[in-house]
């Protein structure tokens, strides 16, 4: 602007002046943006014209007031409209097209035939569509069938970027073509003659006009304001053109909405608004249809990539637009929306439908469902868990549930009236997802969302799969669709649903048929082979197995079932509720972006502390019997069964001051100390005032068991401790010490006598115990039993040592086995962040010899 102040020739400012004003009026009239090039043309033009004879100074330094009064009075300017300018431009791609069609390049071809389209969309809005535009589609398709036909006959072949150019527009011509195709027709049945025809009048020819005013502009938006108020229904648009939806409309408007969706810069809040619109005007089922199916799309769409999750009030937008598009297609049944159908090309007149036959919709209703359900999932995945926005977010899992329900219903109609491979896998895909809302929640909860989704769901609706008078039965629907299924699915959904019926009926203390199942499923033999998040719920499913043990009183399966996830000290990530962030980690931020991503929500945890507490608990019966028994018998210390275990009594007894117990392992290495030293009662009184037992149900229950469990190993132990210094011992001082039947104490030193773990014998007439002294060892044979165990130490570094020099060659040869060579110790998350660790899938021996028969269930079943 400051070289327009200081130019000294009047001719220089003019001419500067018009060429702005000339490049302001080559913009879109229709834009926002051409109001203020307008406004800003018009102030150049004010200061450019001038008087003839004034320098630029003097130019700078006159009355605005005056040059605003000769401004508006005398200055007046020819413009092209916008209609033609945009005309010049179509005609300008058009000889592009052309010469490049001269040379045979298929690549400029492609990108103006793309350029075109785009121009005669704003073309057409003003009018109708260009004889010209008619005439160089018509001769593009000739000119893609006269190359086709050429190359099959010469047999001559492009280079590879013009081939792909050349079968990128033979496909878009001939979709682009079927819009136009009656006035392709005409021309080319009279190519002259249909150019000669004028398309509309002539037009007189543009008179000198003078530009608007601010005000007047001010007055003709007020204008079209009033004429959209008083019309009832329509939008000022950007120009102050009147937009008017009617239902002959809505097919051009979504046509709009759907190819600029994915483009920068596009507003779709505004598109949204403008659909709602186009509802309150649809007439047709099938309007209706398609306006909802881009509606919800466009409501998943807001949801930007710096977001972690949609927002509520989207989200409950969406949820309620998807009932409401299920209803319209249970009320209308010849409409029918499917995966594989075609998209209804035609914009300016609607399908019509005869009486008993069905239109197919593109698109795909089991999508949306669970497009809804991850976006739940992943917003309850980021709220913090212990605010009231959490139980706000989790009610709306009611409303989600019923839409799951309902589009199993809907379906299931479909499958049964035609069966194909596509419909079966949609109604698994449904019911999976029903599946996994309902396995991890009590009966009492799944029996109240069942009552409160079939009350909401229309009277008339039903299933063929879980029927409605079934509905308060709970076990059974959980059975029911586990079945369904297992006969209709294979693969990773029939996986999951065999793990979803064996973590409910853990979860209801049904253990013997849980585990039996999980064995039959053999799923710990081939777990690897799904993906991580089937491996999250195996892991989830063994650990329900063991807490479901340790209820019915088995500490041995308890503790050899959860050992294998408890033992490897990564609960947290194992179960997928939390990230283990180490010191050196060499995980990649996209590794850790999907690591939280199949985090579950809190309300699915699994209390890590009260887990620890039972396997702590369990292996503390286990191993102080046994450490008791090998104190007398030095073949026998190398026999461990949970390191994790004597790793935290070692740390205990290595402290100088210990203090009460402070928290929950506190107190079980406490009752642990306890129980060795002989003082049952005291190390039953500890574990009782362990607070966590309060969380697991019938806790009183819970109590009772652990304090009998700690009579009966309180009584092994000292057995073990003390029967090197007996020759005989009264049973009744037993039961008078421990509190316990006569039977009772007969019968476990019986088990003890036949599993050889005591050197014994029952006196039934005198009732005593009989012990029988081994032979004690010499100087000789402890030293040479020391050895021994010197000799396995350094056996065992050996090979530690060997096998890390050996890893490179190791796993040389596995790649060389192909994927299924054994011998990656474990796979998935065992060997690293990338996947599940997954527990029975060590071949060494077990404590007590036990062969590998299984996975961990199985070494619980040998015992």
């Amino acid at each position: 602007m400051a070289s327009r102040f200081f130019y000294g020739s009047d001719s220089e400012s003019s001419s500067s002046g018009e060429e702005e004003e000339d490049v302001y009026h080559s913009e879109d009239e229709d834009s926002e943006a051409e109001d203020s090039s307008d406004d800003s043309s018009d102030s150049s033009s004010e200061e450019s014209g001038d008087e003839e004879g004034k320098t630029g100074t003097n130019k700078f330094l006159r009355d605005a007031s005056e040059s605003e009064e000769s401004e508006d009075e005398e200055k007046v300017t020819v413009v092209k409209s916008a209609k033609d300018k945009r005309l010049e431009g179509l005609e300008n791609t058009i000889k592009l097209i052309e010469n490049a069609q001269k040379i045979g390049d298929w690549s400029v071809i492609s990108t103006e035939f793309d350029n075109l389209n785009k121009m005669i969309v704003k073309v057409t809005q003003s009018g109708s569509t260009p004889k010209v535009y008619i005439k160089a589609i018509a001769d593009l398709e000739d000119f893609v069938n006269e190359t086709v036909s050429k190359q099959k006959s010469s047999n001559k072949k492009m280079n590879a970027s013009n081939q792909k150019s050349l079968n990128a527009v033979k496909q878009r011509i001939k979709k682009n073509n079927k819009d136009y195709a009656a006035q392709i027709d005409k021309y080319r049945a009279a190519k002259d003659d249909f150019m000669a025809i004028e398309e509309e009048a002539e037009k007189p020819a543009p008179a000198p006009v003078s530009k608007p005013t601010k005000v007047e502009k001010i007055q003709n938006f007020a204008a079209a304001s009033a004429a959209a108020d008083d019309d009832g229904f329509a939008t000022v648009g950007r120009g102050g053109k009147t937009l008017q939806y009617t239902p002959e409309s809505i097919l051009k408007h979504l046509r709009v909405i759907v190819e600029s969706r994915g483009k920068k810069n596009t507003d779709r809040l505004d598109q949204i608004r403008t659909m709602e619109k186009l509802l309150e005007v649809a007439t047709t089922p099938y309007q209706r249809i398609r306006v909802y199916l881009t509606l919800i799309s466009t409501r998943f769409d807001l949801t930007s990539a710096s977001a972690n999750y949609m927002s509520p009030e989207q989200w409950k937008h969406a949820d309620r637009e998807f009932g409401t598009l299920l209803s319209v297609l249970e009320e209308h049944r010849n409409y029918i929306i499917s995966e594989g159908a075609d998209e209804w090309e035609d914009d300016e007149k609607q399908p019509t439908i005869a009486e008993g036959e069905t239109f197919y919709i593109p698109g795909s209703i089991v999508s949306y469902i669970e497009r809804l359900d991850d976006e739940l999932t992943r917003s309850l995945q980021q709220i913090d868990p212990h605010t009231a926005e959490y139980i706000e977010r989790l009610s709306d899992e009611q409303q989600l549930y019923n839409n799951i329900v309902r589009t199993q219903l809907y379906a299931e109609s479909l499958n049964a009236g035609d069966k194909n491979d596509a419909r079966q896998d949609s109604v698994n895909r449904v019911v999976i997802r029903r599946l996994e809302h309902v396995y991890f929640k009590p009966s009492q909860v799944v029996s109240i969302l069942e009552d409160a989704t079939w009350k909401a769901l229309p009277p008339h609706l039903d299933s063929a799969v879980t029927p409605r008078k079934d509905a308060g039965d709970v076990t059974n629907i959980l059975q029911t669709l586990t079945n369904y299924l297992f006969q209709h699915s294979d693969g990773i959904i029939r996986a999951r649903s065999m793990l979803c019926q064996i973590y409910f009926l853990a979860l209801h203390d049904q253990y013997y048929r849980s585990r039996d199942l999980m064995l039959m499923s053999h799923l710990s033999e081939n777990i690897s082979n799904f993906d991580v998040s089937t491996q999250i719920l195996f892991n989830r499913t063994l650990v329900q197995i063991g807490l479901c043990a340790f209820r019915a009183g088995l500490i041995y399966e308890a503790q050899t079932t959860l050992g294998e996830i408890c033992g490897s000290g990564r609960q947290k990530e194992l179960l997928a509720q939390g990230i283990i962030l180490q010191r050196y980690s060499t995980v990649s931020p996209e590794q850790e972006r999907l690591e939280r991503q199949r985090q579950l929500p809190f309300h699915m945890h699994i209390n890590l502390e009260l887990l620890e507490c039972i396997y702590l608990t369990s292996s503390m019966f286990l191993e102080v019997p046994l450490m008791a028994q090998t104190s007398s018998a030095p073949e026998m210390r190398r026999r461990m069964i949970s390191k994790t275990f004597r790793r935290m009594l070692d740390y205990n007894e290595r402290q100088v001051f210990t203090g009460p117990p402070e928290n929950t392992r506190d107190g079980v290495i406490m009752s642990a100390k306890f129980l060795a030293a002989g003082d049952w009662k005291k190390a039953a009184s500890m574990l009782a005032s362990i607070k966590i037992w309060d969380l697991m149900p019938q806790p009183e229950k819970i109590k009772e068991m652990l304090s009998a469990q700690t009579q009966e190993e309180g009584l092994r132990t000292y057995l073990f401790t003390y029967a090197p210094f007996y020759d005989s011992l009264s049973i009744s001082s037993l039961a008078d010490m421990f509190e316990l039947p006569a039977k009772k104490i007969a019968a476990i030193i019986s088990r003890m006598i036949s599993h050889e773990e005591l050197g014994a014998a029952l006196d039934q007439v005198n009732d005593a115990i009989v012990f029988r002294k081994g032979v004690e060892l010499s100087r000789l044979q402890s030293q040479i039993v020391t050895l021994a165990d010197k000799s396995m130490s350094l056996l065992e570094s050996n090979e530690k040592t060997l096998e890390q020099r050996t890893q490179g060659m190791a796993n040389a040869f596995q790649r060389e086995s192909g994927p299924g060579a054994r011998g990656r110790g474990g796979g998935g998350r065992g060997g690293g962040r990338g996947g599940a660790r997954i527990p029975g899938g060590q071949h060494g021996r077990r404590p007590g010899g036990q062969q590998f028969g299984g996975g961990a269930l199985g070494g619980a079943i040998k015992a």
